[in-house]
Order: C-alpha cells, then sequence, then structure tokens
C-alpha cells in the first residue's frame, strides 16, 4: 500500500529533523506524472514545506539546497526504500518498483469505492458538520450562481461524507423579507390560481417582476408591501397560508431540479423560521448593551476595533422589523445548540463577503466562541451563461439546453452505442456541467461556453465519462477474467508504471482537495488519470497479450477505471459504463 512507503520515508526523515513522523507524513507526496520529470523516483518531499513547520532553519533556495544535500546523507535504504537523491529544494525518494506496482492495485481491489480515503493524511476524530447550501431565494430566479452554490456544496458534503464524517446538509431557503410582501400584493393583483399550480416558480417570478416595476413607479405599493409584511411577521392567519403555498409549491419545483443534479438535503430550513428567534436577539443584543440606534432609527452592532463604526452589522429597519443577518444569527445559534457541530460551512458567492465578516464577528461579539468553527466558503460569477432562446433565467433551461445539445450530438456520432439516447444525454449533460463548474478555482469567475463545455475531447466532464465507458469495454471485450491476484511484473512499460505512479497519487488529490476545500485538485487528477489511461490503452493491449500480459494489464485498466469512478462519484457524477 501507498502508505507503506510513505510512512517509510516519514519515518526516516522524522529521526533527522527531529520531528514526530506524524507530522512529517503530509509533507511525504507522491511526485508527479509530467513530461519534464527526469527522475524515475516515485515520492518527494519539498524542502520548503519542512522550513515552513520550523523543522529546518533554511529560509532562501540556497540553503535549501544544502539542507536536501545534507539530509540525504543521512537517509537509509531498505527492503522499501532503493535511493534518494537531492534536487534542488526537494528530496527525490526512489522505491521498490515492483512491490510499490503490486501495493497500489492490491489497494484499489481490496478498498474498491473507499480507495483513497483510508490514507495516513486524513486523520483525525469523526466530526460533525453542518454544510449549508443552494439557497434559492423563493420567487426568484435558481440562476447559475445558486448552480455553483449547489454543486460545490454537493462536493464537500460528499467529501467530508466520504471521508467518514457525520455530515449535516441543510438548504437555508430565501423565503422570508419585504419581497414577500411584494408578492402577497402582486398575487392579489396578478395571481392566477392555475399557473401557480402547474408552474409555482415562474408564475411567482413573472408577479415579482411586475409588482417591482410598479413599486419602482408608485411608492404606495412598496408601503403596502411593507404593511404585508409586517402582517407576515405578526402571524396573519390568511398572510401566513398564502407564503406557505409559495413555499411548498416551490419547494416541490425545486426537488425535481436536485433530483437530475443527484442532489439531496437533509433539511429544507428558511429565514420563515426564526422570524421569533431574530425578535428575541435583538432584546439580547439590546439589553448586552451592544445593539445601537442610529440617527435614522436603525439598529446596528458596531464591529469596528474602535468607536468610528467603520464596519458594524445592520440588525433591524426602523420600522421593527428584522433583516436576513438577523435571521441568519438566529439560524446559526439554533443549529450550534441542536447538532453540536465541530464545523459549520456556507457556500455563498464571494459578493457576500461583508455579509459573512458580520455574522461572525456578531456571533463573537455575543460572547460564541465557536463563531470561529464557521466559514464562509466563497466562489466566482458564471459570465455569459445563456440558451439558444436567450439570457438564462432558471436552471432547468440550462439542464434542458445541455441535454438538448448532448442528445445531437449522441444523435450525429456514428461511435454511440446505447438505446437509451436520452437518459445517457442526461447524465452527459450533469456531468459536463457540474466539470467545467469545479475544474477551476473556486474563487474565480468563469466564462460558460457551450462549445467547451459539451466537448468530447480535452479536459470535459464528457471526456472523463468517455474514458470510463471505454475502459468498461476493455473488461468486456478481452476475453478473460479479472485476477485480483495475478503476477504484475509483466507491467514494466514506462505507460504502465506512469498509469500506476498516477493511481498511487489519488490519495494526494483527495487530501488536496479536503484541505483546501478545491474541487479542482480533484478534477485535474482525473483529467490527467483519463489522459495517462488513454496513452496506456493504445500501447498495452489486453486482448491478443499472453496470458500472463494480459492479466496483468486488465487489473491496470480495471484499477484506473476505479480510481476515475471513485473520483467523480465525489465530484457528483455518476459513471456510465457505456457511451
Amino acid at each position: 500500500m501507498t502508505s507503506v512507503f510513505r510512512r517509510a520515508i516519514a519515518k526516516q526523515l522524522a529521526k533527522v529533523v527531529g520531528a514526530a513522523e506524524e507530522e512529517i507524513i503530509p509533507m511525504v507526496n507522491v511526485a508527479m506524472v509530467t513530461k519534464k520529470r527526469n527522475t524515475d523516483a516515485q515520492f518527494s518531499v519539498s524542502l520548503k514545506s519542512l522550513s515552513e513547520r520550523g523543522l529546518i532553519q533554511d529560509k532562501d533556495n540556497r540553503s535549501l539546497s544544502e539542507s536536501a544535500i545534507r539530509i540525504e546523507k543521512q537517509i537509509n535504504c531498505n527492503d522499501y526504500l532503493q535511493d534518494v537523491q537531492a534536487d534542488k529544494s526537494f528530496l527525490q525518494f526512489k522505491v521498490n518498483q515492483t512491490l510499490l506496482t503490486k501495493s497500489v492495485l492490491k489497494q484499489v481491489q481490496t478498498e474498491q469505492h473507499r480507495f483513497g480515503l483510508t490514507s495516513d493524511l486524513v486523520t483525525g476524530p469523526r466530526q460533525k458538520i453542518i454544510v449549508e447550501y443552494s439557497s434559492p431565494n423563493i420567487a426568484k430566479p435558481f440562476h447559475a450562481g445558486h448552480l455553483r452554490s449547489t454543486v460545490i456544496g454537493h462536493f464537500i458534503a460528499n467529501l467530508n461524507t466520504a471521508l467518514g464524517h457525520d455530515v449535516y446538509r441543510i438548504n437555508f431557503l430565501g423565503d422570508w423579507g419585504v419581497q414577500f410582501g411584494l408578492l402577497g400584493v402582486g398575487f392579489a393583483k396578478y395571481g392566477s390560481e392555475s399557473a401557480l399550480s402547474h408552474h409555482a416558480i415562474q408564475h411567482l417570478f413573472d408577479i415579482y417582476v411586475k409588482i417591482n416595476k410598479e413599486a419602482a413607479e408608485n411608492k404606495d405599493i412598496f408601503d403596502r408591501a411593507r404593511e404585508y409584511f409586517r402582517n407576515l411577521e405578526n402571524g396573519d392567519p390568511e398572510s401566513i397560508s398564502l407564503w406557505k403555498r409559495f413555499r411548498d409549491l416551490s419547494i416541490k419545483e425545486y426537488t425535481k431540479i436536485y433530483k437530475r443534479l443527484g442532489v439531496y438535503f437533509d433539511e429544507y430550513s428558511g429565514e420563515s423560521m426564526y422570524g421569533q428567534q431574530a425578535q428575541q436577539i435583538i432584546k439580547q443584543l439590546t439589553n448586552n448593551g451592544l445593539l445601537e440606534t442610529t440617527e435614522q432609527g436603525v439598529g446596528i452592532v458596531n464591529l469596528s476595533h474602535d468607536q468610528g463604526k467603520k464596519f458594524y452589522s445592520t440588525l433591524v429597519r426602523s420600522d421593527g422589523t428584522t433583516l436576513y443577518i438577523t435571521r441568519d444569527i438566529a439560524a446559526a445559534i439554533d443549529r450550534h445548540d441542536n447538532h453540536h457541530f465541530d464545523r459549520m460551512i456556507y457556500v455563498v458567492d464571494k459578493g457576500q463577503d461583508a455579509h459573512f465578516r458580520q455574522l461572525f464577528g456578531t456571533l463573537k461579539a455575543m460572547g460564541n466562541s465557536w463563531a470561529d468553527r464557521c466559514k464562509h466558503v466563497k466562489f466566482g460569477k458564471v459570465l455569459g451563461m445563456s440558451t439558444r432562446k436567450g439570457e438564462v433565467v432558471f436552471l432547468q433551461d440550462i439542464l434542458d439546453e445541455a441535454k438538448m445539445r448532448m442528445l445531437q450530438n449522441m444523435k450525429n456520432s456514428q461511435t454511440t452505442k446505447v438505446d437509451n439516447l436520452d437518459d445517457v444525454a442526461e447524465t452527459l449533460a450533469i456531468s459536463a456541467i457540474i466539470t467545467f463548474d469545479l475544474k477551476n478555482n473556486l474563487e474565480s469567475d468563469y466564462r460558460f461556453d457551450w462549445s467547451h463545455v459539451l466537448q468530447s475531447h480535452g479536459d470535459t466532464g464528457v471526456y472523463l465519462q468517455y474514458t470510463h465507458a471505454r475502459m468498461c469495454s476493455i473488461e468486456s471485450l478481452c476475453g478473460i477474467s479479472l485476477d485480483t491476484d495475478c503476477d504484475t511484473t509483466p507491467l514494466v512499460e514506462q505507460e504502465a508504471r506512469q498509469l500506476i505512479q498516477h493511481i498511487a497519487a489519488y490519495e494526494d488529490a483527495v487530501y488536496k482537495a479536503y484541505i483546501d476545500i478545491q474541487p479542482k485538485h480533484i478534477v485535474g487528477y482525473l483529467f490527467k488519470l483519463s489522459r495517462l489511461s488513454s496513452v496506456a490503452h493504445k500501447k498495452l493491449n489486453v486482448k491478443g497479450s499472453p496470458d500472463n500480459v494480459a492479466q496483468a494489464r486488465l487489473l491496470l485498466f480495471n484499477s484506473a477505471r476505479q480510481t476515475l469512478a471513485n473520483g467523480m462519484k465525489l465530484l457528483g457524477i455518476s459513471p456510465l459504463n457505456q457511451m
């Protein structure tokens, strides 16, 4: 197993630098497979990582290189470790290749879907983790930003669940606020029971657009909307009944979209649940002397270190109604009281950075030290997302467009081998959208381009699916059965060794994604795995090779396919066996 080699290297280094073995383990990386590599070492350690942790005193590259040479001379070879070389500011470790090949492939076959999740890199106690994501606003578009939150949050929840943590998934709906006052006034004027029953989200959005336009020109409408919302907060039965219908019908439609994406939640929560608690928060802040009233009658909490009020949270309007952040504070306290979480992660666009600094700052000002265990995972904007009909309003339009384009591509392809075109096109479309979204740094904006999203070659979700299906085809057409205990010594070609090396690096990619909360590490890993698998497939025939060679190669491709499938599932993608 890879951990055996990693631990053997860490043990030697720990003695040299005077550190604990467990501290060194995360610094031992499987060497990357690149065209520029001029070494056959399988593991490497950056001297910079040792320096950053104070294990060596060197800071500049020259002194790091000198330390590498000094440490190299103190490393002893053994059955696992065959050679070590100082390479500038790195130590390159060569291990027993025959044993590495056997160990890696054996580990994949033994652990199957758990491969990559059981390494020494990810250790520690099981944690209770809350992930809040998606969180659309009822009566407003489920747009590209909500798509990003949904896909990213689903990945974070998947990864932490796979690593053994107790994850609780919350969809915190925007189901409260003055917009419901506008919606109540607008529905009385433009509402249709039939349209509400059949297309709730679309109908409510159309009403919201109309009444907003009128409110911009007629102050009386906005005043009526505020009055409606005050009635809602005060528990007016008629207002509550209509609001509940809007909410229930919207959730019913959202659930259909989530099902297409393979997304689920443990709880549909919302601002509406915390109206009374929000008022209690205001009383508590007032009693503690934290809430100040401005000249305009607005209630704020000063979060500046001085009295300058340069940074503050606005928690209550001049008319006494609460704001989103007030209800967010109440929700956070309620979750901590009920779930006693170790971590809580909010997956929301980077434009809300100030909101979360205010949220966490106010929680801490109230004496909640656990606010330090809350994290805002930020993401950038999606630019240029549109369909043939024009600019996108609803996510469903994007999913339908992707499926339609994929279906057309499949019908035009001479290599399509499936009868259930509709189902496969849906899976490919979802795979393409998820992969395109997760492949870059989360905080970066990106431009959505149909010509790139749905390509069958290159760094796309369709290419990942194509690779998985092709490796399934190798297994089904090779004419032999998989022998997980076969002799792996015939795997001596460079293409085989590079693929084995990259399979071994999967746990590194999982670890980086976990620590950085960046799915790009896994996406990038899977792209390279697909490319290396393609190169190996062209060179290493299974069918027609001598039995011992064929068995070893089949085991290699099966292990690569299993690793690819594991990574895809973490991303929220269902691997296809045929396409």
